[in-house]
């Protein structure tokens, strides 16, 4: 990482491409959130961090694409995970990082990039991912578009686990103890509430 600055060398990459098995196999981008669909509120809070954006999404397809982003399907069929999605992204991206999070986190950092970035640059890695103060969060990361073909290597050989992966590549923890609400991710209707009330006090927003 040679520089902290992100305003032209990022892009922003929400993945919706998952099963939503946890919400009955529904598509969790397009939960409706506080008058709107969740992904929105997604692209709200990630788009003014980064240059510009993609989706990683493997059906409704047309319905992202008429939210104004490119959208990028796995490479791997077989909803293979989110690690598919990050390399499909890695792949499109125009810019030499990435940062990554999921299309059902609603109250993601308005600092995230930025966070990202510094902790990236003061340790001399390229590679970033947030921890909450409890336990890892693999799907909101900085990762360079130079390893797509160590990623695309790591899926061929059936590795899904996308914490695990970024072990392997050594990736600087970026600490997020501060705001652990930030990362939660809607896979009941009861965290759909937590969110709605989160957003309906303006706590995060």
């Amino acid at each position: 990482m040679h520089s902290p600055d992100h305003q032209i060398t990022v892009t922003g990459a929400i993945l919706a491409g998952g099963r939503g098995t946890r919400m009955g196999g529904r598509d969790k981008g397009l939960i409706s959130l506080a008058g709107g669909y969740m992904v929105e509120r997604v692209i709200a809070r990630l788009r003014p961090q980064v240059s510009d954006m993609l989706l990683n999404a493997n059906r409704n397809e047309t319905f992202y694409a008429d939210l104004g982003l490119p959208v990028i399907g796995d490479g791997i069929g077989g909803f293979a995970g989110p690690l598919a999605g990050l390399a499909a992204c890695l792949r499109a991206s125009r810019h030499p990082w990435v940062v990554t999070c999921p299309c059902d986190a609603p109250l993601l950092p308005t600092d995230l990039v930025s966070r990202l970035m510094q902790v990236a640059h003061e340790q001399s890695a390229d590679l970033s991912v947030v921890h909450d103060g409890e336990r890892l969060q693999p799907l909101f990361a900085l990762v360079p578009t130079r390893l797509v073909q160590d990623l695309e290597h790591w899926l061929v050989n059936g590795n899904r686990r996308a914490g695990r992966w970024f072990e392997h590549q050594g990736a600087a923890i970026t600490d997020f103890s501060d705001c652990p609400e930030a990362f939660l991710n809607i896979n009941t209707p009861a965290d759909r509430t937590a969110a709605a009330g989160f957003l309906d006090a303006d706590r995060l927003i």
